[in-house]
This record gives C-alpha cells, sequence and structure tokens, in this order.
C-alpha cells in the first residue's frame, strides 16, 4: 500500500504573531517553524503505524514550500516517512495548495491520502476536500480512528452529540483529527536515516490562486480582571448584562 501524508510548516504556538506590508503578511523574523501538529501527530503517525502492522506499506510525504520547510521534511522522514516531495512554491491558497497536492497524487497512484483536519495558521479546512475533488476521491473529514481490513477502511469521525462510524474502499482521502494517533518524537535512530533519504524537489503545475488576503488583524487585548465584592450582586448582574454580554 502507498499512503501520501500531507504536511505543512506552521508557526510554534509560542511564537509571537505580528505582520508587515501594511498587515498584508505574516512577520516571520524570529519565528520557530514547526511541522502542523494535526499533520504529525495524527495524520503521519497514523500512517507510521498502518507500516508497522504491513511492512510492505510505503509513506511519502508532500509539502507545498520553499527551501526554508525542508528541516520540517526532514524531521517528518525521521518520525517514518519513507521519502519526500517538495513542491516549490509559496502560496497559501487553498485551490492552490490542493492542485500542486493532486499533480503529485495523480504521480504517485495512492491508495491512501492522509491530511491534518487544519493548519493551525489558516485553519481553512479545505484541502481534504477539495484534493478528493480534484482526485475524484471519497472524502472523509475530522476522523477520530482509522481502521483498515484489506481495502476497506473503517473510520469513526466525531459530529455534534455523537459520532459516526462509516465505511469507505480505498482510494480515499481523509482529514485527521485528534484521537487518531498519539503523538510520536523521532529517535536518533529515524534522524540518522532521514539524512539519506529522498527529499525530490518539483517546481509547480500551473494553477491559478481563487484568493488573495486582504488584510491580517490582531484578536483584541484582553480586558482587565474586574473584582466584585461578594455581598454585591447587583454590580456582578450589571457587569455580566452590559459588559460581558453573557445574560
Amino acid at each position: 500500500m502507498k499512503i501520501l501524508v500531507c504536511i505543512s510548516k506552521t508557526p510554534d504556538t509560542t511564537a509571537k504573531i505580528a505582520f508587515t506590508d501594511n498587515n498584508t503578511k505574516f512577520d516571520t523574523n524570529g519565528v520557530q517553524w514547526i511541522i502542523n501538529p494535526y499533520d504529525e501527530w495524527y495524520a503521519l503517525v497514523r500512517a507510521i503505524e498502518l507500516k508497522e502492522a504491513d511492512a510492505a506499506t510505503v509513506i511519502h510525504l508532500v509539502n507545498i514550500g520553499g527551501a526554508d520547510a525542508d528541516p520540517i521534511i526532514r524531521k517528518a522522514l525521521a518520525l517514518g516517512g519513507d521519502e519526500a516531495i517538495r513542491v516549490n512554491a509559496d502560496n497559501h491558497d487553498g485551490y492552490f495548495v490542493a492542485s500542486q497536492i493532486a499533480a503529485v497524487a495523480k504521480e504517485g497512484n495512492y491508495d491512501l491520502i492522509f491530511t491534518g483536519k487544519e493548519t493551525i495558521d489558516y485553519n481553512g479546512s479545505s484541502i481534504g476536500g477539495m484534493l478528493a475533488e480534484m482526485l475524484e476521491m471519497p472524502f472523509v473529514s475530522l476522523a477520530s480512528k482509522f481502521e483498515l481490513s484489506g481495502t476497506t477502511a473503517t473510520i469513526t469521525r466525531e459530529i455534534e452529540g455523537g459520532a459516526e462510524t462509516c465505511e469507505v474502499a480505498l482510494p480515499v482521502v481523509v482529514s485527521a483529527a485528534k484521537g487518531m494517533a498519539e503523538a510520536r518524537i523521532p529517535n536518533m535512530r529515524g534522524i540518522m536515516a532521514a539524512r539519506t533519504k529522498p527529499l525530490n524537489v518539483k517546481e509547480p503545475v500551473e494553477a491559478e490562486s481563487l484568493t488573495t488576503v486582504a488584510s491580517f488583524g490582531l484578536p483584541p487585548a484582553k480586558a482587565g480582571v474586574k473584582l466584585v465584592d461578594a455581598d454585591n450582586v447587583d454590580e456582578l448582574v450589571r457587569l455580566l448584562h452590559e459588559e460581558a454580554k453573557v445574560i
């Protein structure tokens, strides 16, 4: 079985967020980059678990980005990917990214494609669905559990008030959410092996961008805490009604 895992480079969750060029570009100065957690902890690790259950399984990684993404790709290889493909393009439009991944997937003839449910910087959750449409494959989103029997996948996803379990024949595109797997860290053997694993760079196929960034904005600063005397119920009610607007 051949598995393609889509990985993205995102800022560390502790990074200080700022913007440049009249708030139209993310300021990358001093930012520590990581593999998007949903791609790493759930999509990639579940693929590795499937490989551990079937040694004939091959895991390829795909990333859309510049050479600055190579360190996080090498980490993904150290975790257990066999080979990586980086499409040399710096474009965050969802349709463009999905088009590039689709071109790679068509060449590779994959049985299973994993994405994270979203990236923690853009939170678009759109890549998996567009990718599946481009490849004419079924798509299951927000998967919290994935089991495979032959060429049939049993996938559980959380829905409002419960869970939904469905069955689908491979090939399929699946977006992974919390619960799919447990996070791992690369061991020394994996780190050393990753240095020699193939990282192939491809130029992007022609594809249009359907969206552009008009501006970014930071959330409003948090207001200070107001302490209310325990006996002053009227003031507490007023604050909850007029300022917090929760009653």
